[in-house]
Formats: C-alpha cells, structure tokens, sequence
C-alpha cells in the first residue's frame, strides 16, 4: 500500500490521503471524513507527548499534512502513559469511550509505526511512558528497573 522512505529520497513514503485511507481500511471507518477525524485527533494528542529529535524525525517520515498537525502540538509537562494516552484521546473525541479511542489510537499509530520504520520507532518508544508499544502495534517490552 505504501513504501517505506529511503534515505536521500525527498518525497514522503506515502501521500495524506493515502495515510488517510489506510487508517479507513485499517480501522473499519465508514468514511473518508471519519477516518481523518480520527487522525488528526491521534497525532494531534501524539505531538503532546513527543519531543526532541524523535518529534522532529516523526515529522519528516509522515506525509506533510500529517506532520503540520503533529508539530502544530506543544508537548504537554505531563508524560502519559499508553492508557492516559488512551483517554485523552477519548476526551476529544465526541461519543467516544476508552475502547473506542484505543482502537483509534491502535488503527492510526499501526500506520505511523510503519511509516517511521523500525529504527525510529524503537527509539519513539523508549522515549514514551510504558504503554505505547501496543498502540504502535507492538509488543510491549518490560523495562529494566533501576535499583533504589
């Protein structure tokens, strides 16, 4: 459906409205207007989390419309887990519950895992709260504890 990019390639691996139809076909929305309603919430609520190079490194492997709305984000002070992550997505999204919204989450941060490559993604992850990685379709690793 998409091709990964390529380092020293300019365009992005895939166009906005083929971001946007795959995450209708991924995740079973009846229209073109709802699966991008949905995408725009996911990343909007994914660049309050985001920072550093990994925001910036996101933001030039999505398509540039998908990248606008996720710098258009200040990272909020509060780090949230993969299930705060959850619910503030359900809070902005009318109707929604929490299955609903982690189903969002999971049928438009499966593409973007894919789209950003697993490099970039391991370090997306390390950079998050516990929780994420299911979200991005993955499986979700335990971390090492520090001793106290």
């Amino acid at each position: 459906m998409f091709q990964q990019r390529r380092p020293g390639r300019q365009e992005p691996g895939m166009t906005y409205d083929e971001l946007i139809e795959a995450v209708r076909y991924e995740g079973l929305y009846p229209t073109r207007e709802r699966a991008e309603e949905i995408t725009r919430t996911v990343l909007a609520a994914l660049g309050r989390q985001l920072t550093g190079e990994e925001r910036v490194a996101l933001a030039a492997a999505l398509p540039r419309r998908a990248a606008r709305v996720l710098a258009a984000e200040i990272p909020g002070p509060e780090r949230l887990t993969g299930w705060g992550f959850v619910k503030d997505i359900a809070a902005h999204v009318p109707g929604s519950t929490r299955a609903t919204a982690r189903w969002d989450a999971g049928s438009v941060l499966g593409i973007v895992g894919r789209l950003a490559g697993p490099e970039l993604l391991r370090s997306i992850l390390g950079q998050l709260p516990e929780g994420y990685a299911l979200l991005f379709g993955q499986a979700e690793l335990v971390r090492p504890r520090q001793p106290a």
